[in-house]
């Protein structure tokens, strides 16, 4: 996608291919950075701070952080430890796990001397198949936005959670793929942009992101989708996702399912975009088996913005005798979900839909 005119991905390899380079992601909407990754150790803490969020680009950042242990030392004590400290990041996104054990499977079976050139590779190659896994996503997705279209031959409002746009992979993006495809062929349409609290990854992320490809949008309120759908005015709900079950359970940014009942109430589509790497096969229920991510109280305490003098600070919101919860995901039930919006084509969230698709 495109910053001020120019293509940009999200990661990406130095000219020396000796680091790589991200967009610092806690610096958005207000100050565009990027950041040098030069070790394992770099790569760990650009995941766990979020300088890099979204399930998709973890797993591809995990992947580039094995191949920077192995420029040092490949022996297969490196390659154990830096595999452990990875996953540990971060809990809840089961991309990173993908990325990880990928890595693990093309490396260990190689001599120590052939595992740096190969772990490259393999990071480039995963990278790449990111990009051309969310291009089909959209394709797969825009024909949604087409047929409501004809339907009702006017503006398709669609409405969005958290950032699931090409900042949250490393290009076109998950949910927002099929919003850039269907823009880009010139289907009218407009984004309500949740604010999602915290962290605001809506009004700092998705915005930002959706403004300079120029695509309408308006920001509002966790709280406001419900009274929209209410009246009229979301033709249908597109949403990434951290880990969807073997059953078509859906985990996402905390408030998800909140908006899944309200659409699910007042008929409106609600459809969980993802590559199938982020279906784990090895969990059934995920209210129950899903690890639930808790952060630290002070992304719900306080909160930073753009001040008059041009500088961004931080302030607190909350009474300092107060305490805060800071749950990261909620699980969708997959009734609620009315298709998973995949590579492979768009499918219904259930166990034997799901089998026959990856067939």
């Amino acid at each position: 996608m495109k910053i001020n005119g120019t293509p940009f991905r999200t990661i990406w390899p130095t000219t020396d291919n000796m680091a790589v380079e991200i967009i610092d992601q806690t610096k958005l909407p207000h100050v565009f950075t990027t950041l040098r990754l030069n070790t394992m150790r770099d790569a760990e803490r650009a995941i766990r701070d979020m300088e890099v969020r979204g399930a998709p680009l973890i797993g591809v950042t995990a992947a580039y952080g094995v191949a920077l242990a192995m420029r040092g030392n490949a022996s297969d004590a490196a390659l154990a430890e830096a595999c452990s400290v990875l996953l540990a990041a971060r809990p809840t996104a089961v991309n990173l796990r993908w990325g990880v054990e990928q890595m693990r499977s093309v490396l260990a079976p190689l001599a120590a001397g052939e595992r740096a050139a190969a772990a490259w590779q393999e990071a480039a190659r995963i990278a790449d198949e990111d990009v051309a896994i969310n291009a089909a996503i959209g394709k797969h997705g825009s024909a949604i936005i087409r047929a409501i279209h004809q339907k009702k031959d006017g503006t398709v409002n669609i409405l969005t959670h958290c950032n699931a746009g090409w900042l949250a992979t490393v290009d076109w993006g998950t949910a927002l793929a099929p919003v850039y495809t269907a823009f880009d062929a010139g289907i009218p349409l407009h984004v309500w942009v949740d604010e999602t609290r915290p962290r605001n990854q809506g009004a700092s992320l998705t915005a930002w992101e959706l403004g300079q490809h120029g695509v309408p949008h308006t920001v509002i309120v966790d709280n406001a989708g419900g009274h929209l759908m209410q009246h009229g005015m979301v033709d249908m709900a597109i949403v990434g996702c951290d880990r969807v079950t073997a059953r078509g359970d859906a985990c996402n940014k905390i408030g998800t399912y909140l908006k899944a009942l309200a659409a699910h109430d007042n008929g409106v589509p609600l459809y969980v975009a993802l590559p199938t790497p982020t279906i784990d096969w090895t969990l059934q229920d995920g209210v129950k088996e899903i690890p639930i991510e808790e952060r630290a109280e002070e992304e719900v305490t306080h909160i930073s913005g753009l001040c008059d003098d041009g500088q961004v600070r931080t302030v607190q919101v909350t009474p300092k005798s107060s305490r805060a919860a800071n749950y990261g995901f909620d699980v969708t039930p997959a009734r609620l979900v009315t298709g998973l919006i995949t590579e492979r084509g768009v499918v219904a969230a259930n166990a034997e839909a799901m089998r026959v698709l990856m067939t």
